[in-house]
This record gives structure tokens, sequence and C-alpha cells, in this order.
């Protein structure tokens, strides 16, 4: 009986994901003059791990490298060898070798076997303790991370006649490999950072090796067509939260079957049992829901865990010397917003360490440690998570803002406040860097930033002192799938509001308002709120037209605050989701739409863009 093995590639591709991870960053947090024993064998196993299921499957080309690295690894661990700097600046370059070709395997492309060749030669030569020059191969690419490695960071390539392998080699037993190595056409190999769209980065020069004319190629290394989403289209679930549901559904099970049994005889229907069986359903479900959701949940780590080798490379780029703090790192989010969170997070940790934190002779200069800090945290307040990345850099420069701002023809006065200038930094096509660099100054990002987190429902707030430091803070919902929301009735149908927008809900004093030029504002706390009548946005006819004789919700945006003005208050609840466009059409105002426990629609309302219609408040003087 033959097994088809396809079935298990996906496994193995992410079992192979999350070993190249562990090694990256164990090998970044290690101690180079005494290194943990464990940490080594950790690093040793996990190359071993990938070594032996690519064995399995015929993924030679993995195979070929891990096996090398392993006995330079083993060096290491039995006292052979010191770890010092450049041999982790090789290891990591290896890393970014895997990430590549497990991407080729995975999306059934061609294996560049001229960088296998290019990488186990380098890897042999440092085994062997041979002084070589690099060869002209790929450059060494970090698959997860920001800058590119230039070829220096291997530097240990043996030239084309040296193919001399250890006697360890003839033992494999477990590879294919090809009669020569067969070059592939060239496979796009940018950085994770370069590939957001946020920075126009030099490619990686072109491998100019002239390979051998194949002969051979092995079957099993064909590529294998799979669907591009075929990664994160899976998730790792814990057994205890498996056993929660499992456990769940027995009680709904039983409650499903008591609402039976009552239902057999509705002449005597028992109305204090219904009531009582009632509410276990609805305990159940709501216990469901939760415990359905949960896993969806994943820790932030997942995303976290990348950037030690972002600012370890961009740090080192730049010649200047960065520590990286994460805090709240096992605070857990929706699986779909951290493959959002991505792009922004990296990009902002990127703008940290190139506008932030400063030279080391300007922080000494200006009586900072030589090193700065740049700290990552996450928190749960209520229903949102909230993600800041803060450095003891140089801070914004207000005066440049406002000149760059008037520069692109924004009219913009001295006095404005701090908030309302860091704003402006999100404008498209807006920078202050004096000069294009590989890493910024083109003017692309920061609104792309901004509008990214905003599609995700949350919002992005900017504090800045000048030269003690910048924090970007960012508030997301827990989960994309369910919002609480509070509903809000309007003439005869509903609304909800994302709780995480609204500040308080009033029914306003008619002496505190104000009209101006036929725009309704509503003063509050020292403050002049812009109101925004819902029946006028949505062309219904509403029970109060008077705001004093109807409830204002005060709304806060990343854009403005500003008050909506609706008939009443429905109450808190969690809704679910669905989409408009898939069921229907775009609706504007609205983000989706939700289904009521009287079966009936209710949209809920995109608070962001609401606000564009909103009017600017004047000045209090009005």
């Amino acid at each position: 009986m033959s097994i088809d093995l396809n079935q298990f590639h996906t496994v193995f591709f992410e079992e192979s994901q999350e070993h190249i991870d562990t090694m990256e960053q164990l090998l970044m947090a290690m101690d180079l003059d005494d290194p943990d024993p464990e940490d080594l064998n950790s690093v040793f196993r996990a190359a071993h791990s990938i070594k032996g299921g690519s064995g399995i499957f015929g993924f030679s080309a993995l195979g070929q490298i891990t096996h090398v690295m392993e006995n330079l690894l083993d060096q290491l661990r039995n006292g052979q060898r010191q770890l010092s700097n450049d041999l982790v600046d090789h290891f990591l370059g290896v890393i970014d070798c895997l990430r590549r070709i497990l991407d080729q395997y995975r999306n059934g492309n061609e294996v560049d076997w001229s960088e296998v060749k290019a990488v186990s030669q380098g890897l042999e030569a440092v085994l062997n303790d041979a002084t070589v020059e690099p060869e002209a191969g790929p450059t060494a690419v970090s698959g997860e991370s920001g800058p590119v490695a230039e070829n220096e960071a291997f530097g240990f390539f043996e030239p084309e006649e040296a193919e001399a392998r250890p006697e360890t080699d003839q033992t494999w037993g477990l590879f294919e490999e090809p009669a020569s190595p067969v070059p592939a056409p060239s496979v796009e190999t940018a950085a994770e950072g370069d590939a957001f769209g946020f920075f126009d980065e030099p490619a990686a020069p072109a491998n100019t090796t002239a390979a051998p004319k194949p002969t051979a190629k092995p079957q099993h290394d064909k590529p294998k067509p799979k669907p591009a989403s075929a990664e994160s289209s899976t998730i790792r679930v814990g057994v205890d939260k498996v056993d929660s549901l499992i456990n769940l559904v027995g009680e709904l099970v039983i409650t499903q079957s008591m609402l039976k049994v009552l239902g057999e005889d509705p002449d005597n229907l028992d109305t204090l049992k219904m009531t009582t069986v009632l509410g276990e359903l609805e305990r159940n479900t709501r216990e469901i829901q939760e415990s359905v959701m949960s896993i969806r949940m994943i820790p932030v780590s997942f995303v976290f865990n990348r950037f030690p080798r972002v600012v370890r490379d961009l740090a080192s780029k730049m010649n200047k010397q960065v520590e990286l703090v994460l805090e709240g790192t096992q605070t857990e989010l929706d699986k779909g917003l951290i493959e959002k969170l991505v792009d922004p997070l990296t990009h902002l940790v990127r703008n940290s360490i190139d506008h932030g934190i400063e030279s080391p002779e300007q922080r000494l200069a200006g009586g900072k440690p030589e090193k700065g800090t740049i700290t990552i945290s996450a928190s749960q307040r209520g229903g949102s998570i909230i993600i800041a990345i803060s450095d003891d850099g140089a801070g914004l420069n207000r005066q440049r803002i406002l000149a760059k701002a008037r520069e692109n023809g924004l009219s913009v006065p001295d006095d404005l406040p701090d908030a309302e200038v860091w704003d402006l930094i999100f404008q498209p096509g807006f920078s202050t860097a004096e000069q294009v660099t590989d890493v910024s100054g083109r003017g692309v990002g920061m609104d792309v930033v901004r509008r990214n987190i905003q599609q995700l429902g949350g919002r992005i707030e900017i504090s800045s002192t000048a030269s003690v430091g910048s924090t970007f803070t960012i508030q997301l919902p827990l989960t994309l799938a369910i919002v609480d929301g509070m509903g809000v009735a309007v003439g005869g149908q509903t609304f909800i509001i994302p709780l995480v927008s609204i500040i308080e809900s009033m029914q306003p004093p008619r002496a505190n308002l104000k009209q101006l030029a036929g725009s309704d504002l509503l003063h509050v706390r020292e403050e002049y709120w812009p109101l925004l009548p819902l029946h006028q946005v949505m062309d219904i006819e509403p029970r109060h037209s008077d705001p004093a004789e109807a409830i204002v919700v005060l709304i806060e945006t990343s854009k403005r605050r500003y008050g909506l003005v609706v008939d009443e208050l429905v109450g808190q609840q969690q809704v679910v989701i669905k989409s408009l466009e898939q069921h229907y059409k775009r609706v504007p105002g609205a983000a989706g739409a939700t289904i009521m426990g009287d079966g009936s629609v209710a949209l809920i309302l995109d608070v962001e863009s609401l606000a564009d219609i909103v009017q600017e408040p004047v000045e209090e003087t009005v």
C-alpha cells in the first residue's frame, strides 16, 4: 500500500518555519562569551528536525544545507569552536537562505541550486576553517525582516574548484542529490520588510555564477503546485482549547434534549422549566462562542519575535546601537489581525531606527547612553488591544514637519497643537528626510500604515517630545469577527456603533447647543464637538430632529471627534460582523452588518468614514 506524502507537506512546512524561527531567535539572544548549552542544543535539534523531515519528503536542498549546518553546530556544542559575532552573522544568512528554499518548495517553484551550492560551500569552509574568498552568488537577504544583508555577511565561500566535503558527508543516506547543481530561474528574494511597499530598496545582485550544465534532476525536487494561501489557512490549537469546546458541545446537546422533551407536550408546558432551559441554552451558546473565538487567538509574539532581527540588521547597516525591549508578548490577538499587523509594525520599527534613534556620537553629545532603546509592548484594555512602539531618540521635529507641510501646499498655522502637527506625517507623500536612502525618504509609508490600521477597525496616535523620544500607539479590536457595540435606533431602524470608538452618550442640555453657519455644535467640557445627525446620513425620518430631544453619542476617531445624533440607545451587545459587499453592495458609512435577535438586519457604522462628513469645529470663541 502506497502512502501519499503530499498530505503531510503542510505540516512539514509549518513545523520547519517554526524551527527556522527558533534558530534565529536563539542565535540572536546568545551570549557570545558563554553560550547556554541548552540553547545550542535547541538550535542543533531544530536543524536536525528540518534535515530529517526534508529527507523523508525528498526536499534535498533543505537537507543538504542543514546537514553541514548540523556538523558546525555540533562543534559548538562540543566546545571545539568558539561562538563569535561573525559566525552568528553567517548562521543568520544561512537561515535566510533556508527560508527562501522553504518558500520555493511550499509554492512549487524551482529550487535555486546555485544558491544551495554556494551556501553549503560557505558552511563547509567554516567547518574546515578554510580561508577563502566569497563566490559571486545570491545576496543573503533576511526573509523575515528588513534590510538587505551584504554579500560579505557570508565571506566564507570556497572557490569554484573546491568541491571537497568532510568525510561525514559520505554517511548521509537520506538525500538524493542532483548529479550537478541545476540553476533555476531567479526567484525574488526581497526581504519581507522590503515587500511591504514602504521602501524602494535596491534589488539583490543577480547570481552570475556559472553552474555546470544539468544532467539530471531528481524527481522529488520537481515543483509541486500549492495554493499560495496554504500557509495562512491553518492554525495550531492547544488540546485544552479543543477539550473545552468538546465539553461545551456536550452541554449543548443535553440542553437540546431537554428542549425537545418540553416541546413534545406543548399543552402542559412548564413555563418555569422552559425559562430555566432557555437560560442554560443562552449560557452554553455564549461559552461556545467565547471558546471558538479563543481558538483564533494567538500571542502577539508571532509578530514581535521577528523584530530582533529587523533591529539588529538595520542598526548594523546604519552604524547605530539599538536595544530592543519586548513587553506583553503573550497578549493574544485574532489570527487575522496578527497577519495584517506585520507590515505597519515593521515600518514603524524601521522608522524609529532611521528617524528616531540618533547615532552613538549624537547620543553621547546629548548626554544619552550610547545605545538607544526601542520598546514594543502589547496589552489588553477591555475589548481592545493596545500596541505601542516607543523609542528614546530625538523625537519628531515640529518645525521641520510644519515647513514640509507648507512646502506640500498645506495651510497650517504656527500655533497648531502638537497632536495635529504629528498627524501631518500621515499625509500621502509626506517625508522630512533630508536625503533619500534605501530605508526612507520617499514619503511612502506612514499614510499606508494608518490606512492599514484603519482597515482593521483600529486607530493610531502619536506622542513625541524633543530629545526624549516618540511613541506610536495603536488601538485595535480583539477580533475582526465579533465586535462589542452599542445599539442605537433612528426612526424604526437599528445601527451598531463599535464600543471602542464611543467616549460617552448624553441627552445634551439646550444651553450647551450652538449653531454656526447651519451646523450644530455641542459644548462639552470646554470643547466644541460638531454634531452629525445619523438620520441625514442614512436618509431616514427620525423621531427627534431636535438634538436637545435626541441622544448624542460622542465618538472619537483617528481623524476627529464628533457627536452622532440618534433617537435612542438600544443597549450594549456583541455582534457578529457580516460583509455587506459579499451579500448586497457597499453602503456608505457602514462597515458591515449583523443579524439581530429578532431576525432584523442592523448596519454596523464605519465611524472613520462618517468622520469625513463632519465639518471641522471652530474655535471656542464661538
